[in-house]
C-alpha cells in the first residue's frame, strides 16, 4: 500500500510539475498611494537622522518592546553589531550614535524599493552611504544596506525594525 501511494505521488508530481505549486501571480497587498506614503516616510526618517532629531526619530518607531534596531555596537560583549530591542534601547543607541560626531546618511533612492507583505506590514530596502565616527568608525562614508520593516498603527506607518548592515569590501583581485 505504501509503495502504491508513493508511485501515485511521484506520478502526479511528474505529470503536473508539482503537487502544490505556488501561484506564479503576485498581488501587491498595498495600493500605490500607500507605497508612496512609505517611500515618503523613509525620506523623512533619513532627514530626521541627518538632523539628529531624536524626539522625532522616536515617534517614527513602533512603540513596542518588540521594536528592533540592528546597528554597530560599542560594547565588545555585544559583538561588533547587535540588536537593540524596545524603544528605550533604540532611543539610547540612536542618541549614542548621533552624539558621537557627524552622522550623514545618503540613500541611493534609485535603488530604493518598498513592497507590501500584508495590508499592515511592508518592507523597504535601500543601499545607503553612511558617514559616522561611532564605535571606532573613522568618519569616512561607507556603504550599508538598510532593511526596514514597517507596520501600520492606526493610520500611520511606523518602523518595526531597522536593520543596518555594512557592505563588506569586494575581495581583492587575484593576480
Amino acid at each position: 500500500m505504501h509503495r502504491m501511494l508513493s508511485v501515485i505521488v511521484v506520478t502526479l508530481t511528474l505529470s503536473t510539475g508539482s503537487v502544490a505549486a505556488p501561484s506564479a501571480v503576485y498581488k501587491e497587498p498595498l495600493d500605490a498611494k500607500t507605497l508612496d506614503t512609505i517611500r515618503s516616510d523613509f525620506g523623512e526618517l533619513m532627514q530626521l537622522a541627518n538632523r539628529h532629531d531624536f524626539n522625532a526619530l522616536h515617534e517614527m518607531f513602533w512603540q513596542s518592546p518588540s521594536a528592533l534596531l540592528v546597528a554597530k555596537s560599542a560594547i565588545p560583549s555585544e559583538g561588533n553589531w547587535a540588536g537593540f530591542w524596545g524603544n528605550e534601547a533604540i532611543d539610547q543607541k540612536l542618541h549614542d550614535i548621533g552624539t558621537s560626531g557627524p552622522v550623514v546618511l545618503r540613500p541611493d533612492y534609485s535603488k530604493f524599493r518598498v513592497v507590501g507583505l500584508t495590508k499592515d506590514v511592508a518592507q523597504s530596502y535601500a543601499p545607503v552611504d553612511i558617514t559616522v565616527s561611532y564605535a571606532g568608525q573613522d568618519g569616512t562614508p561607507k556603504p550599508f544596506l538598510m532593511l526596514i520593516n514597517w507596520i501600520k498603527i492606526d493610520e500611520d506607518w511606523k518602523v518595526a525594525s531597522e536593520i543596518i548592515l555594512p557592505v563588506p569590501p569586494a575581495p581583492a583581485a587575484k593576480k
